[in-house]
């Protein structure tokens, strides 16, 4: 039997407090006011003193107001149904659509079983030639996009949701401005892959608690999704907003704050998340993709430098391109020694020679004399940009591959290129 509370011992923020028995952290409670019907979970117990965060905000509610505990976790549907939805933080319809309340599965439970994992060994084609090339994406992975704001990261996201070559798509947005979710839901309708795609959206405007939930609530419904066969890719933005929502919920608790005001599980918080990705033996994958921005663009700020330590590399989107130097996919070596006999070495040679091309303009701007080999670099250095690092660039890795040997002839002489033979005549252009 549910019991009723009706006296909120206090209001603090969104944050209200009742005193109750019997009640477990993390479960959903249900306030009526004089509004109407709203929810609630308990984030905190003290004694008989349980404290509460609402979700549509404690604006309207008062002290003689009744509280009703129900004893679960908070929830949200699992079924093919989800496909081509819209939902708020809260797993509530955004678009329109019924509510969906069959199938309910719990949030925010245990990462899976190292056990019960696989070695990452399959890649995830996007069909953007500095992720699959130079630093491929691999399924159960979990990877940062670290960046700063005004950088076009949500443009990145919604090309990589419409090319991928996954099943399900599940993108959380968090702290999202209204016009970066209509972008997401017409760019994706528009392409077709809004059918494989499942979206669950907190705008700038949202109650925050809703921010907090959206990482939940998509890697559950992923999960499932991967135990039923899907491969399955996430695509959060941005886990910066995510983490100062975690903050702010910190203060109104009167928590002791860490470094620059963040709680001090802040790490713990963001590994239980990225720790989800998995590849299940027998089964389907979750692989992450998250947006990190970093405020004044400092990589030790305490969220991309917690999140550094949890991922297994991460993408460095800078200038509107995807930085081929603090940029690193960990697990690229497990899939692209697989991918055809050239990837790797053609990696490796075209970043050295990028590299060497930057020594160059380095030179020019300080006044030094341009050696041939210098404008042999120079004119590498802008093909190289043109046309593998700009992010418009949609072409399969083959293709990928075949345009950096066509760069490469385009510019040097086989012997300057410091690739293999055999590489070298198998590959090289032949009208070169």
């Amino acid at each position: 039997m549910q019991k009723v509370y009706t006296k909120i011992e206090s209001i603090v923020g969104n944050v209200i407090t009742v005193r109750a028995e019997g009640v477990r952290n993390q479960d959903l409670a249900e306030i009526t006011t004089s509004r109407g019907t709203g929810y609630a979970n308990v984030i905190k117990l003290d004694g008989d003193l349980v404290s509460l965060q609402v979700f549509q905000g404690a604006q309207g509610v008062s002290t003689g107001d009744s509280v009703k505990f129900l004893g679960v976790p908070m929830r949200v549907s699992y079924s093919e149904d989800l496909l081509g939805r819209i939902f708020n933080g809260a797993g509530k319809p955004r678009d329109n659509g019924p509510e969906l309340t069959a199938n309910m599965i719990d949030i925010g439970g245990p990462s899976v079983n190292p056990s019960k994992r696989i070695l990452p060994k399959k890649m995830i084609r996007t069909g953007i030639p500095m992720i699959d090339v130079f630093n491929t994406l691999v399924e159960s992975q979990k990877l940062p996009i670290f960046s700063i704001s005004g950088e076009p990261y949500n443009q990145l996201l919604a090309r990589i949701a419409t090319q991928a070559e996954v099943d399900i798509i599940i993108l959380g947005g968090m702290g999202l401005k209204y016009d970066d979710y209509l972008f997401f839901r017409n760019t994706l309708e528009k392409s077709g892959a809004m059918s494989r795609t499942i979206m669950f959206i907190h705008t700038a405007s949202d109650p925050t608690v809703e921010c907090t939930l959206v990482p939940d609530m998509t890697l559950a419904v992923a999960e499932r999704f991967a135990l039923d066969g899907k491969r399955v890719l996430v695509l959060l933005t941005d886990m910066t907003n995510f983490c100062d929502a975690q903050k702010e919920m910190a203060i109104t608790m009167d928590q002791v704050p860490s470094n620059r005001g963040y709680p001090g599980d802040l790490y713990s918080s963001l590994a239980s998340r990225y720790e989800k990705a998995v590849d299940f033996d027998g089964a389907g994958s979750v692989t992450i993709l998250g947006v990190t921005t970093m405020p004044g663009d400092d990589v030790t700020h305490p969220v991309p430098d917690n999140t550094g330590y949890i991922t297994e590399g991460q993408y460095y989107l800078r200038n509107g391109r995807i930085e081929p130097f603090g940029s690193l996919s960990r697990l690229k070596q497990n899939v692209n020694k697989d991918t055809r006999p050239d990837h790797r070495a053609l990696m490796d040679g075209m970043i050295k020679l990028y590299s060497a091309y930057k020594d160059s303009l380095e030179k020019r701007s300080m006044g030094f004399m341009m050696s041939d080999w210098d404008e042999k670099l120079l004119r590498y250095g802008e093909l190289f940009e043109s046309k593998l690092m700009d992010l418009s660039v949609n072409i399969p890795l083959e293709e990928a591959l075949d345009l950096g040997w066509k760069i490469l002839a385009e510019c040097f002489e086989p012997n300057e290129t410091g690739l293999r033979t055999e590489l070298l005549e198998k590959y090289w252009p032949k009208e070169a």
